[in-house]
């Protein structure tokens, strides 16, 4: 019983990162990796730290970066729609490569 109240009186101390850390951390995040995954992998507490990192590398780059990060996200959804025709299309030629 005394090691619990030790615990829970126990000061938790912030961890700190370096700035090279929170950068390469960001950078698997940009990769296309789930935040929840970087997180693990990384042993952050919650994705959340590295949305927040994110968004001071962005205001920290200034207006371009913020751009270029709109730019990769409509990429993105097209990419998706391209896909999602592509395999629309796979059916359709399987569908009507049968009745030959």
């Amino acid at each position: 019983m005394s090691k619990k109240v030790e615990k829970r009186n126990a000061k938790r101390t912030r961890r700190s990162f370096t700035e090279e850390f929170k950068k390469e951390a960001v950078a698997l995040l940009l990769d296309g990796h789930s935040a929840s995954s970087v997180a693990e992998r990384l042993g952050l507490s919650s994705p959340n730290v590295l949305y927040r990192w994110k968004q001071a590398q962005l205001e920290e780059s200034g207006p371009i970066a913020s751009t270029l990060e709109a730019r990769v996200h409509e990429l993105e959804v097209e990419l998706q729609r391209v896909i999602r025709e592509r395999d629309i299309l796979k059916n359709a030629l399987a569908i009507f490569g049968r009745n030959e």
